[in-house]
This record gives C-alpha cells, sequence and structure tokens, in this order.
C-alpha cells in the first residue's frame, strides 16, 4: 500500500461550491481506476469543525506503484495541475491498514493525523505503535476504515481514517468527504504492511 495526498488552501473567500461542483463533475472519473485502493475527495472550509483553512486535499490509497503513476503521468492529476497549479504530492509508504467495525457504512468525514518521528527513538517501536494506533481506530465507534503509514524522507507518520460521523475519538484534521472512489478497497492487505 501506498498512500498520497496533495492540499490546495483555498482563500478565505473562496466559494466551496466550486470544489463541491468539481468533485460531481471529475469525481466519478476515478471509480474504475486500475492499481487504485481508494481516493476520499476531501474538503474542509475555515471556521467548521475547527478548521483554520478552507483545503481541497484528496487523500489516497494505491495498491499499485503502477496504477499510481499513470493517475500523476497519464493525464489524471493534469487537469488539476491545470486548475489549479502544480501542487507538492506527499507520499508515504504503507505500515498497516484495517477495515473499521462501520466498514459497510457510507463515510462523509475523514480524519487525518500527521506527527514527526523524534530523533533518538527506536523505530521499530514507532512502526509497531503506528499499527496499533490504526487497530485502535478501526475499533472505535463509528469507524469505516483506518490506515497509517510513513514518510522517510521528512521522518513523519500520518494516520488517515473514514467515520460515518463527525466526532471521531482521536486528534488530526477533520475533513468532509464529497465523494470516495474506492475500486480496489477490497483489495488493500490489511493489518501490518511488514
Amino acid at each position: 500500500m501506498h498512500a498520497m495526498q496533495y492540499e490546495l488552501t483555498l482563500p478565505a473567500d473562496y466559494d466551496p461550491g466550486i470544489i463541491h461542483a468539481r468533485v460531481a463533475r471529475v469525481g466519478h472519473l476515478l471509480d474504475g481506476w486500475e492499481g487504485l485502493g481508494l481516493k476520499a475527495y476531501l474538503l474542509r472550509e475555515r471556521g467548521r469543525h475547527g478548521s483554520p483553512v478552507s483545503q481541497y486535499a484528496p487523500f489516497y490509497l494505491w495498491n499499485t506503484v503502477e496504477g499510481m503513476n499513470a493517475f500523476l503521468w497519464g493525464g489524471g492529476f493534469q487537469g488539476l495541475s491545470d486548475d489549479f497549479g502544480r501542487p507538492t504530492v506527499r507520499q508515504w509508504t504503507g505500515l498497516a491498514y484495517e477495515e473499521g467495525v462501520a466498514a459497510g457504512a457510507s463515510a462523509p468525514f475523514a480524519l487525518r493525523r500527521r506527527r514527526p518521528v523524534p530523533d533518538g527513538v527506536v523505530l521499530a517501536d514507532v512502526m509497531r505503535e503506528a499499527v496499533e494506533e490504526t487497530g485502535r481506530l478501526a475499533r472505535e465507534d463509528g469507524a469505516v476504515l483506518a490506515a497509517a503509514a510513513v514518510d522517510t524522507s521528512r521522518w513523519e507518520t500520518v494516520h488517515f481514517s473514514l467515520w460515518e460521523h463527525d466526532t471521531p475519538k482521536a486528534d488530526g484534521d477533520l475533513f468532509q468527504v464529497l465523494h470516495l472512489s474506492a475500486p480496489g478497497r477490497a483489495a488493500l492487505p490489511g493489518g501490518r504492511q511488514w
């Protein structure tokens, strides 16, 4: 599994309806994308759910690097770059994935938490804790799924989870899920990724 996200921070007076309309127009295009586990089309609005900014920030879990590369280099990403400018694309190597206790429910909310990996720690312990946290999140009421990954160029972990409600028992940035493309969700490898 490979995780990926880019963020487009929007002006404070930006009409979120523009993003809603964009996702309604193009969201279905990845519903059958080869190699994609899932893409959550995420939006947070300044002043809602404690967000200090307005941001469009799709989050991806890829089953294959080939699928990710086909998206980035094969035209899927070009339309966004043409419309908004080319954003920095963050990538993380998968640590864990778990279906949640509400796996069959809709997921109108997502939570993302990034944390630095401190210097001087035993890396295996930090990664084990990230895997355990993924399992804990998946067992929480309303959890649809949970995943963890690590960026070894920045030494940062990310936890990503989908929820059927807007009050998850976890810290992080809360987003609205405008659309979920999940053609390969069932193929995402469960449990620890090594």
